[in-house]
């Protein structure tokens, strides 16, 4: 159990209360939690509901909830902690990122035994960073603090049975957190994540260490980014990606000169460029985070997001000084850089294909493909210049990528994209999920987003994106909008992301996207726009809303729809008679 001394002056009852009321207000009819408050109930947010009343001591306070929740376990997830412990393990496979963290707060919480909790290697996170990949570490690549935290808090409360693994992990304690004091940012979150940050608070303090630097500066991030109902956000911001998100749906419609005052957005956005190697997870510099907070990661979704909007918002090569061409040029050599042996592209490091997560994602290798394509023409220039010897500048700047490579790396991340397109010729996001799709999948959202990689190729006519619109036109609804997958009720977000790709899928999309454009605005109209729905990440394992996502997406369909159409009613407009 958590130690109960660990806030002897109470410092945090009303922020626990209000957590506590919080969650007995959204707790679902079924008896569960979902993740949000409009999902559908899972196990593992139940099971840490749960627990969380037990930890705060609110177990006879809030029985009528917790006997709701006992229900809802025992209906759903098995009728003993062992049953449920496998359930959560089940849902998960062999990555232990969120499996582990659960049952460890479960076993906290008196729950669980700990024999259900399987053991994290912390010792690993004394190794030098070029190592990980080989390690085969069991959590995804940005879990670091989890690995250290959670492993040591294992291995307090279940010693390993082999004397020779319980001397490496107790000579190891020191040093690793070294290694956790190391990479917290200055903010005091883990990847600006609650979650991520309470299950480290949590572990340090059920050994004895919640005065240690890191749990201080940790339940100082948490005590500020409370908001005012008594909840968490799952993230601080995603300012970063909603920015570069919003700046290309602009670009799309053909809006982008109205907004004001592009060249602090421009100037803003080369700020969140990471200069300098990053201390958590190792990354070359040149990349982005989704957030502009210190606890953000490079990776591999953001970045092409920044280098799109980049190229918007500096109508071409030539408007870029010699700094923001080194900018350009080092945000593409690390995503060439991160392109794996299959030829897609993982979201964070290079290499560590072992765990889903970290594996190459088609939504991700799409993104980066989109980047490429349309950077190349200045790539292309600056060779071209190279090669006549007349622009000794030009070339400094773009040192380090050459053309060759970069049509290399482009041809490998179309064969990856090819390889992996499944049978009926729709494509798996790696990030995104619906949580009404079977398996919680959403191939609406990956098709969509390797099809516009395609389009932006000038490669429409090829067979797989021919194969991926085919799958698009059957996945459409009677009423006219798109689910996550065939038969899943339309949403806002699905629907404009298809709209908006098979706007260049030729005459045989033309009845489909007409009825999609119907459908949007009418859901416009009904005040849609501010009713986002639950998407999926971590193999829809996790799930949030993002309030933009309904606007940018919409925004982007119509004001593409707009330009299109409008051209298409000029081109077939006849000629005035003589």
């Amino acid at each position: 159990m958590v130690q109960k001394n660990s806030d002897p002056h109470g410092r945090y009852n009303h922020l626990i209360t209000q957590g506590l009321t919080w969650l007995t207000a959204h707790q679902n009819p079924d008896g569960g939690w979902g993740d949000t408050t409009k999902s559908i109930s899972n196990i593992s947010t139940s099971m840490l509901c749960r627990a969380a009343f037990h930890i705060a001591g609110a177990a006879e306070r809030d029985k009528d909830c917790l006997g709701k929740i006992e229900n809802y376990l025992q209906d759903h997830c098995g009728k003993t902690p062992e049953e449920q412990a496998e359930a959560v393990r089940a849902r998960y496979g062999k990555d232990r990122t969120f499996a582990v963290p659960i049952l460890t707060t479960c076993a906290l919480a008196g729950l669980v035994s700990w024999k259900e909790v399987k053991p994290l290697p912390f010792e690993f996170a004394c190794f030098p960073q070029s190592w990980f990949r080989f390690l085969r570490i069991p959590v995804v690549s940005y879990a670091l603090p989890a690995l250290i935290a959670i492993g040591q808090a294992v291995y307090y409360h279940r010693p390993p049975l082999n004397p020779i693994t319980r001397m490496i992990r107790r000579l190891s304690i020191r040093k690793s957190l070294r290694v956790l004091e190391a990479i917290q940012p200055s903010s005091g979150g883990f990847l600006e994540a609650t979650p991520l940050t309470s299950f480290v608070t949590l572990s340090l303090a059920s050994i004895g260490l919640a005065q240690h630097a890191v749990a201080r500066r940790a339940v100082d991030f948490l005590t500020k980014s409370v908001r005012e109902d008594g909840s968490w956000p799952i993230d601080s911001n995603l300012a970063t990606w909603v920015t570069t998100l919003s700046i290309n749906a602009l670009a799309s419609a053909g809006e982008l000169e109205a907004l004001d005052d592009k060249e602090s957005v421009l100037e803003w956005l080369l700020r969140q460029q990471y200069p300098e190697r990053h201390p958590y997870t190792g990354a070359d510099p040149g990349a982005w985070a989704w957030t502009d907070l210190p606890g953000g990661v490079p990776d591999a979704d953001d970045t092409p997001g920044a280098l799109l909007a980049l190229h918007h918002l500096r109508s071409g090569y030539d408007a870029f000084d010699g700094a923001d061409h080194s900018s350009i040029a080092s945000g593409l050599r690390w995503l060439c850089h991160l392109q794996n042996r299959d030829g897609g592209i993982p979201t964070f490091c290079r290499g560590w294909g072992h765990l889903p997560f970290d594996r190459s994602g088609a939504d991700l290798t799409a993104h980066a493909l989109r980047a490429f394509g349309i950077w190349r023409p200045s790539v292309e220039d600056a060779w071209l210049q190279m090669l006549s010897l007349r622009a000794s500048g030009v070339i400094t700047r773009w040192l380090g990528l050459p053309l060759p490579a970069l049509d290399g790396v482009i041809a490998a991340g179309l064969l990856y994209l090819q390889r992996v397109q499944r049978r009926d010729g729709s494509w798996l996001p790696l990030w995104f999920g619906n949580q009404y799709a079977p398996n919680d999948e959403n191939p609406t959202y990956g098709t969509a987003r390797v099809l516009a990689a395609y389009r932006d190729l000038d490669k429409m006519n090829t067979e797989p994106a021919r194969r991926g619109v085919a799958w698009l036109l059957s996945a459409q609804n009677e009423d006219g909008g798109w689910g996550g997958a065939a038969g899943v009720p339309s949403s806002m977000e699905e629907t404009a992301l298809a709209v908006e790709v098979l706007l260049d899928a030729g005459v045989a999309a033309e009845s489909a996207v007409n009825k999609g454009l119907a459908w949007l605005v009418e859901q416009v109209e009904a005040g849609g726009l501010h009713n986002p729905m639950p998407i999926g990440f971590y193999f829809a394992k996790l799930w949030y809303f993002e309030k933009l996502y309904p606007i940018i997406f919409t925004v982007a369909a119509l004001g593409r729809a707009l330009r299109k159409l409008s051209h298409r009613c000029e081109t077939a407009r006849p000629t005035d008679s003589p």
